[in-house]
């Protein structure tokens, strides 16, 4: 071999090192989020779910879904769906199946017009919102 076709596979091997190790400092090419905006519009969220007034619990998950749906999307997970993108992350969110439960009951609140969310159901699909965010770096 010549030295110049050594020295080119040399230069794409070290190319290849720095670039691995700049996905590994950034996190595996994912974005760094807004956490303050997204801290901001979690505490609007779970602050509109009222006890007593189940027109909120419809809403707060609705707003909740839309809030994790934005924060997958700018952390780079691709799909055309949110459904999709959940399956792209894979193991890298760790409450993936609470979350996936909590879109689920979001898809029935949007299609189904006569079901029906408890409180309870709808502080719990929050929560696994709120876990899912924090594994985003979201909040």
């Amino acid at each position: 071999m010549s030295p110049s076709v050594i020295f080119l596979i040399i230069a794409i091997v070290v190319v290849g090192v720095l670039v691995f190790i700049a996905m590994m400092i950034n996190g595996s090419g994912r974005q760094t989020l807004d956490r303050e905006k997204y801290q901001t519009a979690w505490l609007k969220i779970e602050n509109s779910l009222v006890k007593n007034n189940p027109a909120t619990f419809n809403l707060s998950i609705l707003e909740a879904d839309k809030l994790f749906d934005q924060a997958m999307k700018e952390k780079g997970f691709g799909g055309d769906t949110m459904g999709n993108r959940l399956k792209n992350a894979g193991s890298s969110l760790k409450n993936r199946n609470a979350v996936w439960s909590a879109h689920k009951l979001r898809n029935a609140i949007a299609h189904e017009p006569d079901f029906r969310l408890s409180y309870e159901n709808a502080k719990k699909a929050l929560n696994n919102y709120k876990n899912g965010l924090k594994d985003l770096g979201a909040i």
